[in-house]
């Protein structure tokens, strides 16, 4: 079978590559060229980060390593409308966006797919921490749990699963590494992925670059409204924040509230993050449609987030999660991801939390 494989640079997609090589198909790489800076048509200042040299470099020699033909995809053009431009929409919102979940559907496995398909390849394959079953085709979270990537996957489609494979989900992270040092390939391998891979120089300058309006400077309110401080722009911030405030008022507090409208950040004892349900939207189901309109899940309300025993009460494109236990700092513009075991049901957009009371 002719697969293409997305090489990142990375040792996972590196292995995942080798893992397919060795089982006998035919491997095409493909390497998705990111230069969102250069993408936005701003010629005039030298770009902080966005740039996509040094994972060129490393997919290149892994291309080399392996043995394979190697193609390079510019998706800059279009990653900004499906993907740049949202995120920066949702901060001036006051929201704090997840741009790899919106990525993962529109641009990896949208626009890799669409290349593996003009270059005669049947399957794509990345190198995630997941897992996919064939029949019935579903969304698992990885044999390496503390590695598991499933939530930024979950509004991949019933079509896309079909058509994809993720070699890597059924090993173990020590392993992955192993095999890679083996093959001489770890020390040419780019840093793991971490946070805003398009901002690598920081979100700060890449927000001055791309949206300076949102680091204009505001207020830092307390719950009654009083100024206890200045922020550096509403985009620095999240719910559950508590470092980098420059507020001293004698007892620990958090960011509580985003007011983009004001452009004025408020704070507040720990207490205000906890909430018992909230409120998503733009849902997106791996199966096509929820399981019912009410079920029983586990919902992870941010990557790094434990799972948390829930019920789902689905009305159209809209769900309400109300959980078992109080959860902490519920941020809106992330996702929300419902679980069954290790079987990815689906999940949407936080809209609100909404408090116990």
């Amino acid at each position: 079978m002719r697969i293409a494989v997305a090489l990142s640079g990375g040792i996972d997609s590196f292995v995942a590559a080798h893992v397919l090589k060795r089982q006998g198909h035919e491997i095409v790489g493909l390497t998705m060229m990111l230069d969102v800076l250069r993408a936005s048509g701003r010629t005039d200042r030298t770009p902080a980060s966005g740039t996509s040299e040094q994972p060129l470099a490393a997919a290149s020699r892994a291309a080399v390593l392996l043995g394979i033909e190697h193609h390079i995809v510019d998706a800059s053009e279009t990653f900004r409308p499906r993907v740049l431009e949202p995120f920066l929409s949702e901060y001036a919102a006051g929201r704090t966006p997840n741009p790899c979940v919106i990525c993962n559907e529109t641009v990896k496995f949208g626009l890799l797919m669409e290349e593996a398909d003009s270059l005669g390849a049947e399957m794509l394959a990345t190198g995630h921490h997941a897992r996919i079953t064939p029949d019935p085709c579903r969304l698992l979270r990885a044999k390496d749990g503390a590695k598991d990537q499933s939530y930024f996957l979950y509004r991949l489609n019933a079509g896309q699963l079909s058509r994809s494979l993720m070699p890597v989900g059924e090993m173990m992270k020590d392993e992955v590494r192993s095999i890679a040092d083996e093959l001489g390939f770890a020390v040419f391998a780019g840093r793991e992925s971490a946070d805003i891979c398009f901002a690598s120089g920081g979100l700060p300058d890449f927000i001055r670059a791309e949206a300076p309006e949102l680091l204009a400077s505001g207020p830092v309110e307390d719950l009654d409204g009083n100024v206890v401080g200045t922020h550096e722009g509403v985009a620095l911030y999240t719910i559950g924040q508590r470092s980098g405030l420059g507020v001293a008022l004698g007892t620990p507090v958090y960011v509580v509230r985003i007011d983009a409208a004001r452009n004025a950040v408020v704070v507040g004892p720990e207490r205000e993050l906890m909430a018992g349900s909230l409120s998503a939207g733009d849902l997106a189901w791996p199966a096509g449609e929820p399981p019912s309109r009410e079920f029983g899940a586990w919902a992870k309300v941010r990557y790094a987030a434990r799972p948390a025993e829930c019920t789902v009460t689905v009305d159209g494109d809209e769900a309400r999660v109300a959980f078992r236990d109080e959860q902490r700092a519920i941020a809106p513009g992330q996702s929300v991801v419902f679980y069954d075991g290790d079987i990815v049901l689906g999940g949407g957009i936080i809209v609100r939390a909404v408090t116990a009371g």
